[in-house]
């Protein structure tokens, strides 16, 4: 066993709460995870870990190895990463989570930009509207839309989106065009499953907040499938800007009660605090900082779906 690859499986056991955790993150089996954490145990001549059925705890060994090796880690990695990079540019993998239409619509092509002078890099962007555990599953950057519910993470803000209500030319000439937001209560409203709360929609009617019922055939959990369904007639939607904006502009989708907009939601990236962040991923952190908001507007529309 290598001392430095000892001293990887350790610091990612004690940040996952398991050696699986820790053999997600290395790319490595759980038994060699093990493995290795025998053997540094034993060149140490020491116990860094004590062993439960449900996690991991530190020895005050461990505490004080903790305490030093990950700083060690990552000067380690700095330099490596330097060396290799001032000739190669990036390189490595970085782990990214997002949700689905967000990263399709608009994550996917600026991290196409960001990759596209760096030949060594991988993206490995994973999609899902669940939520992800970060550490369990060696995320080593989320983003995310809307509040933010674990404060154990380290945020940081790149925008905002607003949802905007919309409908197809072609609905509104056939039921009408709703004066307020209480007759959304008469009109087919395609419902995105994956706004939180009672399946009422938050709506702003001149700065005041009201949480209007709507209800229709149709529940969706995609932002994407809700556009395509409103482009094709079949209701009023409530959706990301993002995801309506350029078919607004060409006619497909018009905003109905502009003056009833939906609430805007922060953007933000997130990540584990317990170590610096690498090279890599502080790169694409400052990337996504200084262009996704203006991505926000110019995602590409796309055909509706049949």
């Amino acid at each position: 066993m290598d001392l430095v690859d000892g001293m990887r499986v350790f610091v990612a056991s004690v940040e996952t709460g398991s050696f699986s955790g820790a053999a997600t993150r290395l790319g490595i089996s759980p038994k060699l995870a093990s493995k290795y954490m025998a053997e540094l145990e034993a060149r140490l001549g020491a116990q860094l870990l004590h062993r439960t059925t449900r996690r991991l705890g530190l020895t005050v060994a461990g505490e004080q190895l903790m305490a030093q090796v990950p700083d060690w880690l990552d000067q380690l990695d700095e330099m490596q990463n330097s060396l290799r990079e001032a000739r190669r540019g990036l390189s490595g993998t970085i782990r990214i989570s997002a949700a689905v239409t967000h990263g399709e619509m608009v994550l996917a092509p600026l991290l196409r930009r960001f990759r596209e002078p760096h030949p060594d890099l991988i993206i490995d962007l994973r999609l899902s509207d669940r939520f992800v555990d970060l550490a369990g599953e060696g995320i080593d950057l989320a983003i995310r839309i809307g509040r933010l519910d674990d404060s154990a993470l380290v945020a940081r803000k790149l925008g905002r989106t607003r949802l905007m209500l919309v409908a197809a030319p072609g609905y509104l000439a056939r039921a009408g065009r709703p004066g307020s937001p209480d007759d959304l209560a008469r009109h087919i409203c395609i419902r995105d499953t994956n706004m939180r709360g009672d399946g009422a929609w938050p709506l702003f009617e001149n700065e005041k907040p009201a949480r209007v019922p709507v209800s229709g055939p149709f529940l969706v959990n995609s932002a994407r499938v809700v556009r395509d369904l409103a482009i094709e007639g079949e209701g009023i939607a409530l959706c990301p800007d993002y995801a309506v904006q350029a078919s607004i502009e060409t006619g497909r989708l018009e905003q109905v009660l502009p003056q009833a907009c939906g609430p805007q939601l922060d953007i933000h990236a997130v990540h584990l605090p317990q170590r610096r962040m690498a090279r890599r991923t502080r790169a694409l952190l400052d990337f996504l900082a200084r262009n996704l908001a203006a991505s926000l507007s110019s995602a590409p529309e796309e055909g509706a779906r049949d």
